[in-house]
C-alpha cells in the first residue's frame, strides 16, 4: 500500500501537488492579520485555551513585516535551502477572512504578482465566511489555483467548549459544504488530537465524518500548552495534562486507519517553532523525529490509511461525486 503513496504509509500532501502542478511545491507563509472573533470578544467569545500572541504565525517577525518584504525573504530562505522553484502563498496566522474584502484582495494580488508563485492559501474558521468572500475565492479560482484551511479542530461540542473555540460542530460542518457549494477551492480542515476525556471512539467517528465531507486535505496537531494562553493556566493549576507522544501517535495511527484514501495529509503533528514559549510537552519541538517517530510506529504495527476503511455510505459518496462533478482535485488513490 505505501509504493502509491511515495514509499509512506499515508497520502501526502506533497504527493497531491505534484499531481495538481506536475512539480513539487513549496508554502511560503505570512501573516496579514492579528485578530480574530475569539480575541475580539465577539458574541462574548473568548481566546481559544491554544493560542498564543502570535495567533500560530510560523514566524514572530512576519507581524510587523510588509507583505512583500515576507514573502521575498521567506522564498529566499527556501529556495536556498531546497532549491525550490515553485511556492504557494499560505496566509497562515489569525483569522484571515477577519478583515475588510479590499483588503484581501490587495494581498491576493500582492501574491500572485510573483512569477514562481503559483497560488495561495487561506487560513480561517467556520464563522467567518461571508458571501463576498467566498465569491471572492472563486474569483481568484478562476485564474489561479487557491486553497482554504479551515480550523475545525474537532467534531464534538464539549471539546469545542474546552477549547473555547466559540462554534459548534454542526457550524462546522455547515460552513464545509457552504465553501464547497459556492466555489471550487480545494479545501481541506484542521483537527487537534490530545483535548481531555478523548478515546479512540472519539478518533474513529472523527474519521468518518471526515469521509463525508466534500473536501481533499486534512492537517493533524496535537494539543500543546504555550506561554501566555490560557492552556498554561490550566495547566500549571493541573486541570490539563497534555498528551504523551505514544498515545498520540496511537490515535492518529487510529485515524488513517478508518480514514478514505482520497484524502491527503499535511502533517501528522504539530510543531512549536518557537522552543522558549513551549510549555508542554517537549517532543513537540522536535519536528522532524515525532514525524519520523510516527511513521515508525505504523511501519512496525504495519498500518497505513485507510486500512480498516471498508464501507463507504451514501453519504461519502454523494460528497466524492461532488467533488468530481465540480472538477475539484480528488486522489487518484481511492478504495
Amino acid at each position: 500500500m505505501e509504493k502509491g503513496w511515495l514509499g509512506l504509509p499515508y497520502h501526502t500532501i506533497s504527493e497531491h501537488y505534484n499531481k495538481l502542478f506536475g512539480e513539487k511545491v513549496y508554502k511560503i507563509p505570512v501573516s496579514v492579520v492579528d485578530d480574530c472573533p475569539n480575541r475580539r470578544g465577539l458574541k462574548g467569545m473568548q481566546t481559544c485555551v491554544f493560542c498564543d500572541v502570535w495567533g500560530s504565525a510560523a514566524n514572530a517577525e512576519s507581524l510587523s513585516m510588509e507583505l512583500r518584504a515576507q514573502i521575498e525573504k521567506y522564498q529566499s530562505q527556501v529556495s536556498a535551502r531546497y532549491k525550490a522553484k515553485a511556492f504557494l502563498i499560505y496566509f497562515q496566522a489569525y483569522t484571515n477572512t477577519f478583515t475588510k474584502v479590499s483588503a484581501l484582495r490587495h494581498n491576493f494580488d500582492v501574491a500572485l504578482s510573483y512569477p514562481w508563485v503559483k497560488g495561495f492559501t487561506v487560513g480561517t474558521r467556520p464563522d467567518c465566511l461571508s458571501k463576498a468572500v467566498l465569491d471572492l475565492w472563486q474569483e481568484y479560482h478562476e485564474k489561479s489555483f487557491v486553497a482554504v484551511e479551515l480550523g475545525v479542530q474537532s467534531f464534538f461540542n464539549d471539546q469545542l467548549e474546552f477549547m473555547r473555540r466559540g462554534h459548534t460542530a454542526e457550524a462546522s460542518i455547515e460552513a464545509v459544504h457552504k465553501i464547497a457549494e459556492n466555489t471550487k477551492v480545494d479545501l481541506g480542515i484542521h483537527l487537534i488530537f490530545g483535548n481531555p476525556g478523548e478515546t479512540d471512539e472519539h478518533i474513529i467517528k472523527t474519521a468518518e465524518i471526515v469521509n463525508t465531507l466534500p473536501i481533499t486535505n486534512v492537517k493533524l496537531h496535537n494539543l500543546h500548552v504555550l506561554k501566555q494562553t490560557p492552556l498554561e493556566e490550566m495547566y500549571h493549576r493541573g486541570e490539563f495534562a497534555p498528551i504523551d507522544r505514544d498515545t498520540y501517535a496511537r490515535r492518529v495511527e487510529i485515524f488513517l486507519q478508518h480514514l478514505s484514501p482520497r484524502f491527503a495529509l499535511h502533517r501528522l503533528a504539530a510543531y512549536s517553532s518557537r522552543w522558549e514559549e513551549l510549555i508542554a510537552p517537549e517532543w513537540t519541538k522536535d519536528k522532524m523525529g515525532t514525524h519520523q517517530y510516527i511513521i515508525d510506529h505504523l511501519r512496525a504495527q504495519k498500518s497505513y490509511q485507510s486500512q480498516n476503511y471498508v464501507v463507504k455510505s451514501e453519504e461519502e459518496l454523494l460528497a466524492q461525486k461532488f467533488l468530481q462533478q465540480k472538477s475539484v482535485p480528488v486522489s487518484s488513490v481511492l478504495a
